[in-house]
Parts: C-alpha cells; sequence; structure tokens
C-alpha cells in the first residue's frame, strides 16, 4: 500500500493483507441459521420423493443452472439443449433429444464435473479443463483468447468495464497477470485445506476469491460460481442437485454485480457480502420448494392420465403446460407448437376438453384461451 493510498482507494488484492479475508460470524449467525435450516427442510422432502421424481428434479435444476449461470453473463443458451444434453450424461429418458451443440455440451460438462465430482480435488488442471470446455473453439465472440490456461495480460490489463467507447466505466481491474503463478496455487490450497469456516461461508469465500483473481480471459463469473457450488456439494455431501444459486443470482443480477464492485473495493472484511451470498442462497432453497411442488404435480397428473391414449401432439402441449406456459393457450398456438392444422389443433383440444384434461380459461379476452385441470 503506498502511503498516500487508503484503503477504499484500493483493491482488496493491492492491500498489504491479501488474501487474509476476513469476517464477523457473529452478524453473520442468523442468516446462516436460516440457511441450514432451510437446506435441511428441502433434504428431509427429497427423501420422501421417489426416485424417478428425484431424477427430474435433479434435471431440472441442472437445467436451470446452466441456462442461468451463462444468463448472468449476458449469453442465451436454448433451455431444450441444455435439458438434452445433461439427460444424456445422467442417463434420464426425457424422449426425443435435442441435437447435441458442442457449446452447450462444454458448459454442461463443467457443471456437471463441478457437481457429481465435488469430492475429487480442485487443481490448476481441472480449471483448465473447464475452461477449454466454455470455449472449445479458442473464441470467445469474435476474440480468440487463451483458453485452457492462465491469462497473459498481452492485450492490456484485466478489466471489468461497461459503456460505449470512449465513456467506458471501469468496476474492476484484477491483479497482473504475472503473479497468478503464485496466487492460483495459494487459493487452491485454501480451498482443499483442513478450514474451520462454515461451509456456506466457505464457498461464499471461494466464490470472491477467485472472482477477484480472474484469471482467465473470460468465463471467470461461471467459473466462480461453479467453484462456489462444488464447495456446497461437497459439505452436502450429494451429487444431485435441487436448488440452483445461479439461478437465484439471476435473478438479483444487479445487486449481486453491485455487491461485488463494493467488495472489490472495500476493506478485508467481506461480512457484508457474505451476508448477501447467505442471503440469496436461502432464497434459493426457499425457491426450490416450489420446483419440487411443480415436479410432484406433473408426476401426479402423468399417473391419472397414463392410462389414456393420447396422441404425441397432445403429450407435447400438455408438458408444455406442466412446464409453466408463457402466456395463455390459444388453438392458434398450439397449431404453431404443434405444427399442424388449425382443425386439428382445436380436434386435439376438444379430446382434452371432453376428458377433462383442459378447461376452458375464465380470463376472457377474444380468444379462448385453455387450461389444465389439476384437482388432485
Amino acid at each position: 500500500m503506498n502511503s498516500g493510498d487508503s484503503p477504499s482507494d484500493l483493491y482488496i488484492w493491492q492491500n498489504d493483507a491479501w488474501p487474509r479475508l476476513h469476517y464477523d460470524l457473529s452478524r453473520l449467525a442468523a442468516p446462516l441459521a436460516l440457511v441450514h435450516a432451510a437446506r435441511g427442510r428441502l433434504a428431509g422432502r427429497m427423501a420422501d420423493v421417489g426416485m424417478p421424481q428425484l431424477a427430474q428434479a435433479n434435471l431440472r435444476v441442472l437445467t436451470d443452472d446452466v441456462v442461468k449461470t451463462s444468463a448472468i453473463e449476458g449469453e442465451r443458451l436454448d433451455a431444450n439443449a441444455v435439458r438434452s444434453s445433461i439427460a444424456r450424461r445422467l442417463g434420464i429418458d426425457i424422449g426425443a433429444l435435442a441435437l447435441a451443440d458442442r457449446h452447450v455440451d462444454g458448459v454442461v460438462e463443467m457443471v456437471l464435473d463441478a457437481t457429481t465430482a465435488s469430492v475429487a480435488p480442485l487443481t490448476a488442471q481441472r480449471l483448465f479443463g473447464w475452461h477449454a470446455a466454455l470455449f472449445p473453439t479458442g473464441y470467445s465472440g469474435m476474440s480468440v483468447i487463451r483458453t485452457g490456461a492462465w491469462r497473459d495480460d498481452a492485450s492490456g490489463p484485466m478489466q471489468v468495464v461497461s459503456g460505449p467507447i470512449g465513456r467506458r466505466k471501469v468496476h474492476f481491474e484484477a491483479p497482473p497477470a504475472a503473479i497468478l503463478e503464485e496466487e492460483m496455487p495459494r487459493f487452491l490450497g485454501w480451498f482443499e485445506g483442513a478450514t474451520d469456516d462454515d461451509p456456506v461461508v466457505h464457498a461464499g469465500l471461494a466464490h470472491l476469491w477467485f472472482v477477484t483473481l480472474h484469471p482467465f480471459d473470460d468465463g471467470n463469473g461461471r467459473i466462480a460460481r461453479v467453484v462456489g457450488d462444488m464447495a456446497l456439494a461437497r459439505a452436502e455431501g450429494s451429487a444431485q442437485r435441487f436448488y440452483s444459486l445461479s439461478a437465484q443470482i439471476q435473478r438479483e443480477r444487479n445487486d449481486y454485480y453491485e455487491m461485488l464492485e463494493r467488495t472489490q473495493k472495500g476493506t478485508m472484511d467481506v461480512t457484508p457480502w457474505l451476508a448477501w451470498f447467505a442471503g440469496c442462497l436461502l432464497r434459493a432453497v426457499e425457491g426450490a420448494e416450489l420446483l419440487l411442488s411443480e415436479v410432484l404435480t406433473r408426476h401426479r397428473f402423468w399417473q391419472r392420465w397414463a392410462p389414456v391414449p393420447l396422441n404425441a401432439r397432445q403429450v407435447k402441449l400438455l408438458n408444455r403446460l406442466l412446464d409453466g406456459f408463457d402466456g395463455k393457450l390459444t388453438s392458434s398456438k398450439w397449431s404453431a407448437i404443434a405444427k399442424c392444422s388449425a382443425d386439428t389443433a382445436l380436434r386435439d383440444i376438444n379430446e382434452l376438453l371432453a376428458l377433462g384434461v383442459l378447461q376452458r380459461s375464465g380470463s376472457g379476452g377474444r380468444s379462448t384461451s385453455y387450461e389444465l385441470v389439476i384437482d388432485f
């Protein structure tokens, strides 16, 4: 630290005390207790669920996790391609699979490796493998990047910026690449070493520490989040995931970036970051209760209607409704999604109305719309 600098002028990695991050456990006791209680309740509910439903819940969560961790960085992945990629790797039967997508497969491989093999050591080579999987072509957009290796800052300091050219705002500047050969082994040694930290605190610190070092040309946020997920999976002792922290972070994306930026220019006391992290995790776990209810509803729905012969179009549209259809289902939307004529769509719908599977929606509007009958 230069004599004229105050802590608020420096990034935390420039502080003489780096990387000795510290926190006030008394201020974290209450949020941590809430997180652990919520995780315990969720684990209890999952223990009473059958294996097929557990597999479906795991598939839903992992799909959400992969899609949303990319969405945080402004990248949109096709959810069907992600779901198919995960199902293919986990051996889950979901019917027809979408065509393989090399980029999607790379993100899926990283997330699955971190969570299903969380007990395996986190090493530089493992991180390099994840990074190479994220960028299989060696490009990030139109830019060539170093893959499977620490950044070298050949194009200048690693910075997180926003705004148009000429009016760029620098939100964060990472440590020089020259010190990564020293910093990354120190981080990995800490991650793998014995610690008295609460598991949630350990995950939050790992997330922050990794994203502070920003060791790669691109993909640092996604890898930081998966490192945190790996720490949580280790603590839970389970390869299956029933909540998605990345999905919750995506919902709170602005707060997430604001908290990271504030922490990077703060003191070595990272209690506020850990309190936010625990709160975000709590909301993710509580949100999983809704997901579990949806999985169980789907299971009971198909148990009830399994004896009734339905055509492939009807099965497809009913599954779309069970997944949470965006907007109102009309005969014209049925026709478009099922790729059939208007007459065929109306015939499909009328059959389901007669059976009591569908009912006309009471929401009104210019076009008649339909909704599932859930009466169990």
